[in-house]
């Protein structure tokens, strides 16, 4: 592919200003020669009005129509797929093992859509077919559905250069619910964005769906994020990464004349908790699953399990010494982006300084400034409490062994937690009624609660949640994965005494779509 990095704006190559970056090789450091211009007041302007324009159209295309737009660009995703593994894995500096998975993730979440899309249920039909009759006034027909809000502002993340990038889920479940997306790649792998850009601009055009459905703006300067949250026509707004960046949206979205939704999902230190009888059984597979879940991918995943509690008892020194065996062999890695690196250096060192705090274990030491090792601290619930700040994510291959000691104080502790993406329990089957209160609790702080496994594994599937109350995400109600992800970009729409012919075909007496629908209080997918 030839690179141009210019904006893609209504499915063209679009240049407008001067102020340019460069993309970089994440193993070396070091500059490619690849230059991508920063988005100007004109390109999100012109991006945004595209978005607008075709609205019109994209609120009103068939669920048949949007199924063909996303099985198109699955399809261009995986011609491009052997230059988007080797770009990808240059600029984060991520193993191709993963890269070839997340592309695949990334194309079947597209095709998960559409299958949603041709089945056609997901837009909740309602219909009530009044009474006249009814006394001292008639009841009229009254119908409801799902409908597009309007053009959706997508900020790319930078730990999944595919699976939350330019065609992740946050942009096929906007295009799923009829929403123009205007894209913001993330300024740590802009080539690869170019790549998936394209080959989406690529499947508008073969599907025959209007230009303006798709932009991507490129940009490194935090003015740029700003100016697509301030503009007017953007309904709402898909964004993860940190805690700092997120809350800087969502204020930004929330002081506009018209406030707009923003689901940021921000982070999260994900606790695992370790029940007693669990711990005698199977102490080094759950140290071993840990260590692994920990360090993968150098630790850069929002599901990163950060803090480790169980209950302090005689297999304390046995269970942390097979913590510290797994730890010690783990490698270290090269993390995504240089201020990635200097904020988990940076994070090391203030745990370190903490007297409260003790170093566990340290993975492999290496001389090379690019790569990052494991640490892990260890610490008792009196001594972390004196530390409210140790509950907030450290983004990387690092996290606190707590030590309590009454299943009370565990459940004291959870009841102190803010809202986290996911919480673990290891338990044995016969010990995990007795911890119901544990589990109870949890439930009310996070978005998915995990018994017997980890938490980095977000599948892919229609039930999956994942979300969480605030901090991890700005609004619990809502999940950036599984099919329950189009309905942020939705609102129900009421039709009142509609002829028949003016209401969508999802409304209609004939049902010609063959949907399921809840009508006059039966749920049915047959005609009236």
């Amino acid at each position: 592919m030839n690179f141009e990095g210019k904006q893609l704006i209504d499915g063209q190559s679009i240049t407008s200003g001067i102020e340019y970056f460069y993309a970089v090789n994440r193993t070396s450091g070091e500059n490619l020669d690849l230059r991508f211009f920063n988005a100007s007041a004109e390109d999100i302007t012109m991006a945004v009005a595209a978005a607008q324009r075709d609205f019109v159209i994209t609120r009103n295309k068939t669920g048949i129509e949007k199924a063909r737009f996303l099985d198109a660009i699955a399809l261009e995703l995986e011609k491009a797929g052997p230059q988007l593994i080797q770009m990808a894995c240059l600029e984060t500096a991520l193993t191709t093992v993963r890269i070839e998975g997340e592309l695949a993730r990334t194309i079947n979440q597209a095709k998960l859509f559409a299958k949603l899309l041709r089945e056609g249920n997901w837009v909740d039909a309602k219909i009530d077919t009044g009474d006249l009759q009814r006394k001292p006034a008639p009841r009229p027909d009254i119908r409801s559905m799902q409908r597009p809000i309007g053009p959706i502002a997508v900020f790319g993340a930078s730990n999944f250069p595919l699976a939350f990038s330019a065609a992740g889920g946050d942009t096929v479940s906007a295009i799923a619910a009829g929403c123009p997306v205007v894209f913001k790649a993330h300024p740590g792998h802009p080539a690869t964005c170019e790549i998936v850009g394209k080959a989406i601009v690529a499947a508008c055009v073969a599907s025959d769906m209007p230009p303006g459905y798709f932009s991507l703006l490129q940009g490194e300067r935090a003015e740029v994020g700003i100016a697509l949250t301030n503009s007017p026509a953007i309904k709402a707004i898909a964004f993860t990464g940190s805690y700092r960046v997120g809350k800087l949206i969502f204020n930004a979205a929330a002081a506009r004349p018209e406030p707009i939704p923003v689901f940021a999902e921000m982070g999260s230190s994900n606790p695992v908790f370790v029940l007693p009888q669990a711990l005698k059984e199977r102490r080094s597979t759950i140290a071993a699953g840990y260590v692994n879940a920990l360090t993968l991918g150098v630790g850069q995943f929002c599901t990163n399990p950060g803090l480790l509690i169980h209950e302090s008892d005689n297999n304390d020194v046995l269970f942390h010494q097979e913590l510290t065996n797994n730890i010690n062999a783990a490698p270290g890695g090269v993390m995504l982006t240089q201020a990635i690196t200097g904020a988990y250096r940076a994070g090391v060192s203030i745990r370190s300084a903490i007297k409260e705090l003790q170093i566990l274990a340290e993975g492999e030491v290496t001389n090379d400034p690019q790569r990052q090792s494991p640490v892990l601290f260890k610490t008792s619930l009196q001594e972390f409490n004196q530390h409210p700040q140790l509950e907030e994510e450290l983004f990387g291959p690092s996290a606190i062994v707590i030590t309590t000691t009454s299943p009370s104080e565990m459940v004291a502790f959870v009841e102190g937690l803010s809202g986290h993406l996911t919480a673990t329990v290891h338990g044995t089957e016969d010990e995990l009624p007795a911890y119901k209160t544990l589990l109870d609790v949890l439930e009310t702080k996070v978005g998915r609660l995990i018994i017997n496994g980890y938490p980095t594994g977000v599948e892919v599937v229609e039930p999956m949640v994942h979300g969480g109350p605030y901090p991890a995400t700005t609004d619990a109600r809502s999940t950036s994965v599984g099919t329950g992800a189009i309905y942020r970009f939705t609102r129900p729409v009421c039709y009142q005494g509609m002829p028949q012919a003016l209401l969508p075909d999802e409304l209609k007496d004939s049902n010609v779509l063959g949907i399921w629908r809840r009508v006059n209080g039966n749920f049915n997918n047959t005609s009236i």
